[in-house]
């Protein structure tokens, strides 16, 4: 039996390309023809879907893998939800204040509603002008 010459499958352009042309195609079909598949001893063609899928993803340009954060750790991400702590404190955690670019003595107004707490970041302008109206008061 003749050896079978090594597939080469599409990737990049190439892929991206060749599979809008087969695009009236099963998936198998567009994966198999775009060099997708090998040949088993018994002369059986398998199609290999995971390979094809994630070179389509690659050529998308599409980032599934999480990039490491600067500081290097891994971690939570922010969820946009916090519970009171049994001391009756809400935190706000840091990954909240990084995206807000918040400093050490960022000051915020507090309104309270029926069913929400409203923070206003109050900014340094204001800030002096509500300390020349309370020393005038």
């Amino acid at each position: 039996m003749p050896k079978q010459k090594k597939i080469e499958p599409l990737l990049g352009e190439e892929l991206l390309k060749k599979v809008k042309e087969l695009e009236s195609e099963s998936k198998e079909d567009k994966a198999k023809k775009c060099g997708y598949y090998t040949v088993t001893k018994n002369g059986i063609e398998r199609v290999n879907m995971m390979k094809f899928l994630n070179a389509l993803i690659d050529a998308e340009g599409i980032q599934l893998d999480s990039t490491p954060s600067a500081n290097g750790r891994g971690g939570r991400s922010a969820s946009y939800r916090i519970s009171v702590q049994s001391n009756g404190n809400l935190l706000i955690g840091s990954a909240y204040t990084k995206q807000m670019n918040l400093k050490p003595g960022d000051e915020f107004l507090i309104t309270l509603g029926k069913k929400h707490i409203r923070l206003k970041q109050v900014d340094p302008e204001d800030r002096e002008d509500d300390e020349v109206i309370d020393a005038t008061a």
